[in-house]
């Protein structure tokens, strides 16, 4: 039984993503790497020639991004310390 593509569901499932976002901000930005490395990880996979496994792959793009994300943190620390 296919059920169709509704827009309306899609408008619903994101404005429902918007207002948990000002709710729960980590499962959120946890999902966006997560998708974001499915873009990453092959990149990395096809770069070491076969060498790494493909869930070392995963492992080294979710680490490039978790520095990414301690990087900025650290600036934003660093030049605005009064928010912190």
């Amino acid at each position: 039984m296919k059920q169709k593509f509704n827009y309306l569901d899609l408008m619903q499932a994101i404005s429902f993503v918007w207002l948990q976002w000002r709710k729960q901000h980590l499962p959120l930005a946890i999902f966006i790497v997560l998708c974001l490395n499915l873009a990453i990880a092959p990149v990395v996979y096809a770069a070491s020639d076969g060498i790494l496994e493909r869930r070392s792959a995963w492992a080294i793009g979710i680490l490039g991004f978790i520095t990414v994300a301690l990087v900025i943190y650290l600036f934003v620390v660093i030049f605005q310390p009064e928010r912190f």
